[in-house]
């Protein structure tokens, strides 16, 4: 007697789990040559300052001492030797703080509100953000002298922070407004049920939501207040007040540059940014990547 066994089913048979596919990138064999084409940009300026700030003054002006030079640190004693460039630094982080501080008070509500109004009024305002946006800086400079001049804010700190709010408010808020937006209107509604006024449901639940935004923007904020240079030229009357991108222009004079000093002084500028910017990388690129999706 013979016994027929069935054949298996391929449709009953559990199969392997197929392995997921890779996203096709579209742009990949574009986007490595650019990647290189970007690096070589930006850090042959940066290698050129770096070296330059290594040699004599009589290498500079030598065609054939490019990268075969005696390195020498004379630039840099003789900068840090210039008490006027502690001064300039604290001014400068004076500035940045105050700019970054309070541009973030008068940004975080307003790209808040902005997230959370839906009509033809929000329209108008961010159109006037994006106006605001492409004034020039200098357009603003006689305007905001008479009028610092009346109140008394020429040659303070404050008078500059406050001209640097003005200019970096519209950038901030328009770099705000998707993160709050990006938080589900639900969360306020379930605080507005357990009887959360709108205050309390903004600095209690949305703020700390949207924190890796506001912490994106304090940061951008502070990077470009950091350089500040147009306003405090213009503002601060006495050269003891300059900040360091000022000091940095004093290095051009009359009777010539001094080339190593100047690109010393560009590199000690620059430590402080990029310390900054090692230490808030990942939030910088997880904070500007939301926002662009969002």
């Amino acid at each position: 007697m013979s016994i027929l066994i069935p054949a298996p089913n391929a449709a009953a048979t559990p199969s392997a789990p197929a392995r997921p596919r890779r996203p096709r990138r579209r742009f990949e064999p574009v986007a490595g040559p650019l990647r290189v084409v970007l690096m070589l940009v930006y850090a042959i300026p940066i290698l050129f300052i770096v070296l330059t700030s290594l040699k004599d003054a009589r290498d500079v002006i030598s065609s054939q001492s490019s990268f075969l030079f005696t390195p020498t640190l004379d630039a840099y004693t003789s900068v840090l030797s210039n008490q006027g460039l502690f001064v300039a630094m604290q001014q400068s982080l004076t500035i940045a703080a105050g700019t970054t501080a309070l541009t973030l008070l008068v940004a975080i509500p307003a790209g808040y509100g902005l997230s959370r109004v839906d009509s033809r009024i929000t329209t108008i305002g961010l159109g006037l953000l994006i106006v605001l946006q492409m004034v020039p800086q200098t357009a603003n400079v006689i305007p905001l002298y008479q009028i610092f001049g009346a109140w008394g804010l020429l040659d303070q700190n404050i008078g500059v922070i406050i001209a640097d709010t003005a200019l970096l408010v519209p950038f901030a808020v328009l770099l705000l407004r998707p993160f709050f937006r990006s938080v589900p209107e639900a969360l306020e509604e379930a605080a507005s049920i357990d009887g959360a006024s709108t205050m309390r449901t903004f600095w209690s639940v949305m703020l700390p939501i949207a924190r890796n935004g506001v912490a994106t923007t304090g940061t951008l904020v502070f990077l470009m207040s950091w350089g500040e240079f147009l306003y405090a030229v213009n503002f601060f009357l006495s050269p003891g007040n300059y900040p360091l991108s000022a000091l940095l222009a004093q290095q051009v004079s009359a009777f010539g540059i001094n080339w190593p000093g100047l690109m010393a002084l560009a590199v000690i500028t620059s430590v402080p940014i990029l310390i900054l910017f090692v230490f808030t990388y990942r939030l910088l690129r997880e904070g500007l990547t939301l926002g662009a999706v969002k």
